[in-house]
């Protein structure tokens, strides 16, 4: 009886790790589900937006000038960022201060890209700590589902990019009387 109760254990923790495993990896090379907060890229990601990304560009297709990235923060490595990629390794970037006063250029190192928010005045990106090393890239943003804050209490609104095509899906269909 014993011998059955620990080979059931054994298996069910086997299992465990194996799918534990397969979840990693496709987290991690795959993609995944990330919620963003933060005005820094409003308004095209508003604050509590849930967007999915694909971890398959950075390794594959490379990352694009527009492309929403995630992307861990060069100033705090435990948290990520969402931002815009305005530059590649060449390119040179016109930049300004906050106070618009000061502008200059910079041009975006090999092995580098140049992000920012689209909310210019209230994001910390590349304008404040330079370009970003292309490793600290996590994945490419290609869907976004918004909460029922931004269409009606009761659905999603799935949007895609590049194109911005919208669909509304009902969580919680209404009864309809004739």
């Amino acid at each position: 009886m014993l011998r059955g109760v620990l080979g059931k254990t054994f298996r069910l923790v086997g299992y465990t790790i194996q799918y534990g495993c397969i979840a990693h990896c496709a987290f991690e090379y795959v993609g995944g589900v990330v919620m963003c907060s933060g005005p820094s890229m409003e308004p095209t990601i508003q604050n509590s937006d849930i967007v999915f990304a694909e971890n398959l560009s950075r390794h594959f297709y490379g990352i694009q000038r527009g492309d929403i990235v995630i992307a861990k923060s060069p100033s705090d490595p435990k948290s990520n960022i969402c931002k815009r990629v305005i530059g590649l390794e060449g390119d040179k970037i016109l930049t300004s201060s906050p106070s618009d006063f000061f502008k200059s250029h910079n041009y975006v190192p090999t092995g580098h890209v140049w992000l920012e928010g689209d909310n210019l005045q209230n994001s910390t990106d590349s304008r404040y700590y330079g370009p970003i090393p292309y490793g600290l890239i996590r994945g490419r943003i290609f869907f976004k589902a918004v909460s029922g804050l931004n269409c009606c209490s009761d659905c999603i609104l799935w949007t895609c990019w590049p194109s911005f095509t919208a669909v509304n899906i009902t969580l919680f269909p209404t009864e309809t009387s004739n």
